[in-house]
């Protein structure tokens, strides 16, 4: 059996004793080797995240290296740039295009999250794996075909990831980011009869970022500090757009890397609990424009490669935490506001917030090519404020808190263009519920929750309905940390995790707009212990199984996996492109 070094346990930890052992998921690893795997290998490990393969189609790519880089410390250093060009066989329309990451690193090494843009519009947001010093390995596909429009055009590509290498921290990342190119050319034309709006089938024709801009020596995310702080940006949209979608991109960190195990604050004053974050467990982000709020995303919970015990990750990653969500908002009603060619004012807050949250977003823009100026008229908007509800039950450290938010944003408004006279409908119903619980004079906590999200877009003419869409996400969560076998300075970390991803939408419209549903089920399960002796980390375990579901219009696809600490248990999957037919095994 392979035996593994003693490592220190960070300074916080100690201090906390016996209240923030419960909070251990906020600590990570001076290193990340600790594991008690049998295995004496000393190949590399490949780390994955559980997630339906890209139907790609059996054509030949057209592909591109756009960047190599071995990121060593570039903590605070300006991103990794290359310069873009349109490769030569764009002067076809692809019907896929896919983005492709791939690294290696060998060490010692924090999870660092990273981003990826072009033309300074995000592309990617994701989290490094831990290394070990037999090295890993990891891909991230992405389909980037919304972004179509990027790509046919010459501009700046750049990564941030901020790493620290030293004499402690000594992986360094050695990075290939490449795309790939597919064509169709059966598809081209499929669909576009007469009456075909192209915004509800086809990638926006123009781009535009919502987000800083290089030089930087950072990522091009604003960093959103508190919860009064409001990143925001002016952008100007052409005078002929009929259709209007802001994606936003966001990640968490620091204070609120486990923004949804915050205790309320008078918990934190009453028992004197200096440094614990607080603030609650509701968290929002607001897109604003002009000061007015048109859209939020309540936030599916990822949990980055070092989060709660950094064993549970390895090599099962946490449900997006390669290819973390981005969450689309629809701001078509408002484009009568927005049209008069004078810049608008987007801009970003996190409610409840505390130091950091990264935050960007990408204005998708579909243009009327048949006219130089569109009309439009806002018919109702309603965005009632709203504040979330706790009910705090404690005594000292022992104590239930649970808390609950309802919101409801819809807006309604018509845009004249060439394709006619279309009213555009959107509303968002959102559902937030946490339950909290600390026991053993603080020595456990426990956080059960649960967001659900209603989006419904919804787009017709004086006399027929062009589009139709209704996507329903659920995001369950549980997550108990405690302590265990206290004898002294000597106890075990023990920790448990459930987390769940779930989606369904359907989205059609008029003939020649085809029709489209699915369902995605996602479920991770993790148990972990660490044994802690004399103040050092000695040993430690994490298992995680998986269940991922996929079935749509377009195939299905089932994969039930288990691990435990680097090594594969059991593995069985099935992958369809066939309507209809079952994938479960």
């Amino acid at each position: 059996m392979a035996t593994s070094p003693l490592f220190l346990l960070p300074l916080l930890l100690l201090c906390l004793i016996p209240f923030s052992n419960s909070h251990s998921h906020k600590l990570k690893f001076t290193t990340s080797e600790l594991t008690s795997s049998s295995s004496s290998s000393t190949s590399p490990t490949t780390y994955f995240e559980v997630t339906r393969p890209i139907p790609v189609p059996r054509t030949q790519p057209c592909s591109l290296l756009l960047l190599q880089h071995d990121f060593a410390y570039t903590y605070s250093q300006p991103p990794a740039t290359s310069s873009y060009t349109p490769p030569s066989c764009l002067t076809r329309t692809p019907s896929l295009i896919v983005l492709e990451w791939n690294a290696t690193c060998k060490g010692r090494q924090f999870d660092r999250i990273f981003g990826v843009w072009l033309g300074e519009v995000e592309l990617l947001r994701s989290c490094t794996a831990e290394p070990r010093a037999t090295g890993i390995a990891w891909t991230v596909q992405k389909d980037v075909t919304r972004y179509s429009s990027l790509f046919s055009q010459s501009s700046t590509f750049a990564v941030y990831l901020g790493n620290i290498v030293d004499s402690t921290y000594t992986g360094v990342y050695h990075v290939n980011v490449s795309v790939y190119f597919y064509f169709e050319s059966n598809k081209q034309n499929q669909g576009k009869g007469q009456g075909h709006v192209p915004a509800f089938d086809s990638p926006a024709d123009l781009i535009l970022p919502i987000s800083r801009s290089l030089p930087l020596n950072d990522g091009l995310w604003f960093l959103i500090q508190n919860s009064t702080d409001i990143q925001s940006k002016e952008v100007t949209i052409p005078k002929n757009t009929y259709r209007a979608v802001v994606e936003v991109y966001l990640s968490y960190h620091a204070d609120d890397e486990f923004w949804y195990t915050n205790p309320p604050n008078d918990y934190i004053s009453k028992n004197n609990l200096t440094g614990l974050p607080g603030n609650g467990a509701f968290r929002e982000v607001i897109l604003t424009i002009d000061a007015n709020v048109v859209g939020a995303v309540w936030p599916f919970t990822v949990i980055y490669t070092g989060g709660v015990n950094p064993l549970l990750w390895r090599p099962i990653t946490g449900i997006g935490s390669f290819n973390l969500p981005s969450y689309d908002i629809e701001i078509t009603p408002f484009l009568g506001n927005l049209l008069d060619g004078k810049p608008r004012t987007y801009g970003f807050g996190v409610t409840n917030g505390l130091d950091v949250w990264f935050v960007d977003a990408n204005l998708h823009l579909w243009l009327d090519q048949k006219s130089n100026m569109t009309t439009g008229n806002l018919i109702n908007y309603d965005a009632p404020d709203f504040v979330p509800n706790t009910v705090s039950i404690f005594r000292d450290l022992d104590g239930t808190f649970t808390t609950n938010a309802d919101r409801h944003i819809s807006a309604s408004g018509w845009v004249e263009s060439s394709y006619g006279n279309i009213t555009s409908h959107f509303s968002q119903d959102l559902h937030f519920l946490n339950f909290m619980e600390f026991n053993d004079n603080g020595n456990t906590q426990q956080v059960k929750q649960t967001i659900d999200a209603t989006y419904n877009t919804y787009a017709e003419t004086p006399h027929t309905v062009v589009y139709t869409e209704q996507l329903q996400q659920n995001f369950p969560l549980f997550l108990y940390t405690g302590v265990a076998d206290v004898v002294g300075d000597n106890y075990s970390l023990v920790s448990n995790v459930s987390l769940g991803f779930n989606e369904k939408w359907i989205n059609g419209g008029k003939p020649g707009f085809g029709f489209g549903s699915g369902s995605l089920t996602n479920l991770q399960n993790a148990q972990g212990e660490m044994k802690v002796q004399d103040n050092l980390v000695t040993s430690g375990i994490g298992s995680t199984q998986q269940v991922y579901k996929y079935d749509g219009t377009d195939g299905c696809y089932f994969r039930q996996v288990s691990s435990s600490n680097y090594t594969i248990l059991s593995d069985k999957s099935k992958d369809s492109s066939t309507a209809g037919e079952s994938c479960e095994t």
